[in-house]
């Protein structure tokens, strides 16, 4: 099976989950890691439908500028329209490891849940240290797919549905590794913190069950699961959830560091 295919409807898909309320809550925190202010350049690695950018924009003010780049042309289109009007916003179509900018251009740069799907990370993360101008700050903020627990009275099949979904994306644990590949790509003070994210309703708004109709449709004919059983498995978290007794919890991961 392959990873997540970033086109037309999937990366609709995923504008309409980013404007829900968990991740708007990751947003904020992102910011807040960031710690933008007026006039700083900040460069956004895999900026997906924009609204890191467009909320960074008003951040950093008229004398201030956002980058972003994205390898998927259907998301990037949605970032342009996200940032209509501003004069200070650039975008360009590229993979995170060989981005378009020129060395030491920027003062903060983050990449969010991005680097998980990218092959080559110690690359990707060398050219986000090429970027900025020294002292400049990075915020990097991946999942650990190994930290979810989720109720189910057949676990055996939700691990067979968890460990198929792992296939749709490159590095499912990339967290346990990223404060080392930080460091050995050259940058400093490297820190971490993780975020629970969980929900004990079926609610849509949530980070968990906003991703139901999405793992139920990768897995589908995947990682020997076939649709009667992904059915299956869908199913019974919206009777779980009837009763009262639904779970979902991740563990995602913000990483600073300093060039």
């Amino acid at each position: 099976m392959s990873q997540l295919v970033f086109d037309e409807a999937l990366s609709r898909r995923i504008e309409s989950m980013y404007a829900r309320r968990d991740f708007q809550r990751r947003r904020r925190l992102v910011h807040d890691a960031l710690a933008a202010v007026p006039g700083e350049h900040v460069l956004d690695v895999g900026c997906g439908p924009g609204f890191y950018v467009a909320e960074l924009l008003d951040r950093v003010g008229p004398q201030g500028a956002v980058v972003g780049v994205d390898s998927s042309a259907q998301m990037l289109g949605l970032a342009v329209r996200r940032c209509e009007g501003y004069d200070n916003v650039a975008f360009h179509e590229a993979p995170a490891t060989s981005l378009p900018v020129a060395d030491a251009g920027f003062d903060a740069a983050l990449s969010v849940q991005v680097l998980e799907y990218v092959g080559d990370v110690d690359t990707a993360l060398a050219e986000m240290r090429r970027a900025l101008r020294p002292g400049g700050r990075a915020v990097v903020w991946d999942v650990d797919w190994s930290t979810v627990t989720w109720h189910s009275a057949d676990p055996a099949r939700m691990g067979r549905v968890m460990r198929a979904f792992d296939a749709h994306l490159t590095h499912p644990t990339l967290p346990r590794t990223l404060a080392a590949r930080l460091r050995s790509v050259g940058f400093d003070a490297v820190t971490a913190e993780g975020h629970a994210f969980t929900a004990t309703e079926l609610d849509r708004e949530s980070y968990g069950p906003a991703l139901l109709p999405m793992i139920q449709n990768f897995v589908t004919g995947g990682g020997g699961i076939d649709d009667a059983e992904a059915t299956a498995w869908a199913t019974e978290q919206r009777e779980l959830a009837a009763r009262g007794e639904f779970f979902f919890s991740c563990v995602q991961f913000c990483f600073r560091a300093v060039r």
